[in-house]
Order: C-alpha cells, then sequence, then structure tokens
C-alpha cells in the first residue's frame, strides 16, 4: 500500500491518494474542490494535482471517498469521477445530515435517500482498494456521518482526531456531540499502538510545515485533548469549552450545500446560472 498526500493550504486541508502498488487500483479520500467565496467561483486547482498524480502513475481509480459531509470545503468527489472514474462513497448516516442541512436551505433538489453518492458504507462494511481490505468504522461526534477507514496499519479519520498540537474535531455542528466523539476517538485508539492516523488537516504556524499523520502512541502521549488518562467527562468539559461561541466556519455554507450533493453543483436554473442559498439569520 502506497499513501499519497496532497495539501490545500487555502482550508488546511489533506487529500490522499491510496494505492495498492501491486494492482495499481487506488481510491481519493476527501478531496478538494476550491472555492472563492467573493466571487463565489469554483476552480479545481487542488484536484487536479490529484488528478495529474493518477494518471503519471498509471491508477485507476475504484473509490472516491468522503470521511464525512465537511463544513469547512468543498469536495471534488464529483468532479474527480467525471475525469477518473471510480465510485463515490460516504457513511450510511449521512441521510441524516442530508435532511437536517435540506431543511435548513430548505432545498427541494437533493435526494434525502443518499441516492446521490454511488455506495453508502455501513459500519464494520469491508471493501477493496485493489487488494488491499478497508473496514469502515463509524466515528460520529463532529457530525453524525463521520467514518473512519482502516487499512492494515493506517487509518484515515477525517476531523475525528486533528494533529496532537491540536487535539480533536469541534462538536458545535448539528448532531455533533462531545460525549459521541470522544467514545469515537476510543474505538480508533484502540487501535494498535502503531497505527498511523492520517488526519484531514493542519494549521500550522507561518512558517511552519504541515503535517498529516501520527500513531495512535504518539496521540496517547501527546494529543491536546485525548492523550492517555483524559476521563470523557474530563474531554466533555473541555471540548464544550473550546467550542462556544466559535465562529461559523467560512465555507460553511456553499460546503454543505455542495457535499451533500455529492460534490455536484446545484442545478442550474432558466439563465442557466446556478445559485447556492444563505439562510439568513439562521446558523
Amino acid at each position: 500500500m502506497h499513501v499519497a498526500h496532497f495539501y490545500d493550504k487555502d482550508t488546511g486541508t489533506f487529500t490522499y491518494v491510496v494505492s495498492d502498488e501491486k494492482t495499481k487500483k487506488c481510491a481519493v479520500i476527501d478531496s478538494v474542490l476550491n472555492f472563492d467565496i467573493y466571487s463565489a467561483s469554483t476552480y479545481t486547482k487542488s484536484a487536479d494535482a490529484v488528478i495529474e498524480y493518477v494518471k503519471s502513475h498509471s491508477l485507476t481509480v475504484e473509490w472516491v471517498l468522503d470521511t464525512h459531509a465537511h463544513a469547512d470545503h468543498l469536495t471534488a468527489a464529483h468532479y474527480i469521477k467525471s475525469q477518473l472514474g471510480g465510485k463515490t462513497a460516504i457513511g450510511e448516516k449521512i441521510v441524516s445530515v442530508i435532511k437536517t442541512w435540506s431543511e435548513i436551505f430548505n432545498l427541494n433538489d437533493v435526494p434525502l435517500d443518499g441516492s446521490q453518492f454511488d455506495h453508502l458504507l455501513k459500519e464494520g462494511e469491508k471493501f477493496y482498494i485493489g487488494e488491499i481490505e478497508v473496514v469502515v468504522m463509524h466515528t460520529p461526534g463532529h457530525t453524525p456521518a463521520c467514518s473512519t477507514y482502516v487499512m492494515g496499519d493506517c487509518a484515515f479519520v477525517g476531523d475525528t482526531i486533528l494533529m496532537p498540537h491540536i487535539g480533536t474535531a469541534r462538536t458545535d455542528f448539528p448532531g455533533g456531540s462531545a460525549r459521541t466523539l470522544y467514545q469515537s476517538i476510543q474505538k480508533i485508539l484502540s487501535l494498535p499502538e502503531d497505527t498511523k492516523i492520517y488526519t484531514c488537516h493542519d494549521y500550522p504556524k507561518e512558517g511552519d510545515k504541515p503535517h498529516c499523520v501520527a500513531t495512535v502512541a504518539e496521540h496517547k502521549a501527546h494529543n491536546a485533548l485525548v492523550y492517555d488518562g483524559v476521563k470523557e467527562d474530563e474531554y466533555v468539559v473541555n471540548r464544550n469549552r473550546r467550542d462556544a461561541g466559535k465562529p461559523v466556519p467560512t465555507l460553511l455554507i456553499p460546503s454543505i450545500q455542495v457535499n451533500i450533493r455529492a460534490g455536484e453543483l446545484p442545478r442550474p436554473e432558466s439563465n442557466g446560472k446556478a445559485y447556492l442559498k444563505f439562510p439568513l439569520n439562521t446558523l
């Protein structure tokens, strides 16, 4: 198994290409569709870097995966599938997220059953990237639909755990729960000590290099919020304190509307232009 990572500085997001070197099959995890919020323009710089890598290494995309419906960047899953093929997939609990946000944005063109994704993944389900076995671990708390993808000695956790110096994901989105997140993290930290945890984000200080991976052992020793010995109630108090009054992510409004559509943009209206909604005085 080979893991390549790509960092989008604007959103602090890591995208991964996991490939089976024997079969040349691969999966793309947590892709980024770039978005300029000032002009409401999408562009594909980050996704094109992934596409170029896949093509230059003669890989075949089997899966285009998201760990959850991101609130801080738009997924490029639909675009990557259109360019490289593969099946889009996300955890099956996405249906509850779709329902919640469709009501908030009053959307009537988004399937509520998750059929906009090619496949909805269940807790404990196994699938393959070439000959690499992937096990799905449902790890809610940040959102109700977060999934971790465990393969070999690697776990791709999305936002559930961040790099040790940051700690963990926030839990103040609809359906989020600090207590549930703590329990999910304990599932991840019960993996073997040398398991490499690949996170979706890092936010380094200016001039520092972003990092995407730390082992279970390193998190137990150094994670700012869930190091070994931190009890559930203590974590809940600390996490809720950190989340109190936290601003809405800059790209939440466009991100959610695109991500619950599996990366497709809203359908163009009669003038040929597509629009996103801003629910006033709601969030």
